[in-house]
């Protein structure tokens, strides 16, 4: 519920949420405002996504006595549901084919009379997107990938072109034509597309059919083993592919000629959907496709992508907000690739642009802000990995290498006088070490009572025993190699390591040369840390015009 606090009406609903107050489809009300001429009139929102006063949606309700009873689209549902089980696809494509006149044969008679029933009201096309939509709202909720969620038809919407007129729009793995149908509103658009399951096709072909759209031809069949469009080139490809399917044909297809970016390896069969996309695209067309964020860096798609880059087929990689995909709350990434009018030359910009909305709430602006955005110079991706990944390069390009630098270089300053400082004052000793003399076990040390444990390091629990005294000596190289076992794994407290026998007040000398000796190769990893970063920002900075040297 979208609860806006300035105004005057009270809480304010969506459509989505009036259809879930009355146990409807959305469908269902759009066509209430449609057909009722004192449906409450919009309160807020815009003309594309009004809201409505929720007290007066739901005085309206109650007068029309909608939703107290079980709506006839949801007793239709759930006759399908009882009739079908989990062959839902094929009930749906039944019931299509119904609307259309041609349900030989047609569902079961409980069906077939509700849906006549509700024919009384609406109209075949209403009928058949409000089954549509109940459908990918029960996936959703299931958090089942049959079909292209309602987030990533909205995602690809908005970064699809303009297309031009009479354009053909290809979709290869169209499901039931959520995507392809999306994309393609425009009635002078020509549709076309493939499902290997023959359900989803014939509910897709039926739905296009009953929304009057003339210009669309879906067909069955598998699109990489059989294409059913060979000859066909698109001005725009969209696809939403398996995801995470091995058995895609490989051995079959090794010398597909549609490979020319590189045979996919076997668990990269996302690459190979790219690449039948891509073959479908007339000069100057244009390719989105939905991919898993991994096929961004995984090792075994290095080849592909770095021909993707090195060709200036791949145009821009958006990286959408968690929460985006039906299935999983991970990140999913739209690369938009573009085949070039001129095959003698490339006619890229020279750069991929990085869009980086992983920050974002999946139902908010697409519109990236400005730090959301990096174009990234071709000769940058093509090193070892060519890793597409959006937010790896948004950080390098929005980085503040002159404020890091400098306070790194402050930082480092300030460390390496501390060092100096930490040494303690040590003379000659002038004859044997204190190990050479009388010294006693760690061993010996806890029997007594002298020694407890925090984790791994020994401490002493008297006032007889210094700490710092007890772990420098136990440190030593002597103790070091008692301390190691055969399999080269060293214990600080190794039962065998020795220390010396000497009074509370030397034991307290010896410590504080240990504790200081202790704080200095800290000071010294500290510092060995802050080189190297330094040194990183440094090259990085200079090589990327964000540092310049002084003159």
């Amino acid at each position: 519920m979208t609860d806006n606090a300035a105004s005057s009406v009270g809480p304010l609903v969506t459509g989505s949420e009036i259809a879930r107050l009355a146990g409807v489809t959305r469908a269902a009300v759009s066509n209430w405002r449609r057909r009722y001429e004192d449906f409450p009139a919009p309160a807020g929102g815009s003309a594309t996504s009004p809201l409505y006063a929720m007290s007066e949606v739901q005085a309206w309700l109650e007068k029309q006595r909608k939703g107290k009873d079980v709506s006839p689209e949801v007793e239709l549902w759930q006759a399908m549901r009882a009739a079908y089980g989990e062959q839902m696809l094929k009930g749906l494509a039944d019931v299509a084919a119904l609307l259309a006149g041609e349900g030989t044969p047609g569902p079961p008679d409980d069906v077939a009379s509700r849906v006549r029933e509700l024919l009384r009201t609406d109209t075949p096309a209403d009928v058949v997107n409000g089954l549509a939509e109940r459908f990918m709202d029960s996936a959703r909720r299931s958090g089942s990938d049959l079909v292209t969620s309602e987030r990533l038809v909205r995602a690809v919407r908005h970064f699809a072109p303009d297309l031009p007129a009479a354009a053909t729009v290809f979709d290869p793995a169209c499901g039931i034509g959520s995507l392809l149908l999306s994309v393609s509103s425009e009635e002078a658009t020509v549709c076309r597309g493939q499902e290997v399951d023959a359900d989803s096709a014939r509910f897709a072909q039926y739905r296009a059919d009953l929304m009057g759209r003339s210009d669309v031809r879906i067909v069955a069949g598998d699109s990489l083993r059989a294409d059913q469009w060979p000859d066909l080139k698109a001005d725009l490809v969209v696809c939403d592919p398996p995801a995470g399917v091995t058995d895609w044909g490989r051995e079959e297809l090794l010398l597909d000629s549609r490979w020319e970016l590189g045979t996919p390896s076997k668990a990269e069969g996302e690459l190979a959907w790219l690449q039948h996309a891509y073959a479908h695209t007339a000069p100057g067309g244009r390719v989105l496709m939905l991919m898993p964020a991994s096929v961004a860096y995984r090792k075994a798609g290095r080849r592909i992508r770095a021909e993707l880059v090195r060709r200036g087929i791949v145009s821009q990689v958006v990286a959408l907000p968690p929460g985006t995909a039906t299935s999983h709350a991970l990140p999913v990434h739209l690369w938009c690739l573009r085949r070039p009018a001129n095959t003698s030359a490339g006619d890229g910009s020279g750069m991929v642009r990085m869009v980086d909305l992983t920050d974002n709430d999946p139902d908010a602006s697409l519109e990236p802000r400005p730090d959301q955005v990096a174009d990234v110079p071709l000769i940058e991706l093509l090193d070892d990995t060519v890793d597409l990944t959006p937010g790896r390069h948004m950080r390098a390009l929005h980085r503040d290498y002159p404020g890091e630098y400098a306070a790194l270089r402050e930082e480092l300053a300030e460390e390496l006088g501390r060092l100096a400082a930490l040494l303690p004052p040590l003379g000659s000793g002038g004859g044997s070490g204190p190990l050479d003399a009388a010294t006693t076990s760690v061993a010996e040390l806890a029997r007594a009572g002298l020694v407890a444990y925090e984790g791994t390091e020994p401490v002493s629990t008297s006032d007889q025993l210094d700490t710092d005294f007890l772990q420098g000596f136990l440190r030593s190289s002597v103790n070091a190699r008692r301390s190691t076992s055969a399999s080269g794994t060293y214990r600080l407290d190794g039962k065998g390591s020795r220390v010396p026998r000497m009074g509370i007040d030397d034991q307290r000398r010896y410590g504080t040369a240990f504790r200081a000796l202790s704080e200095f190769e800290k000071r010294i990893r500290r510092v060995d840390e802050l080189s190297r970063r330094l040194a990183e920002i440094a090259r990085e900075g200079l090589a990327t015009g964000a540092l310049t040297p002084e003159k």
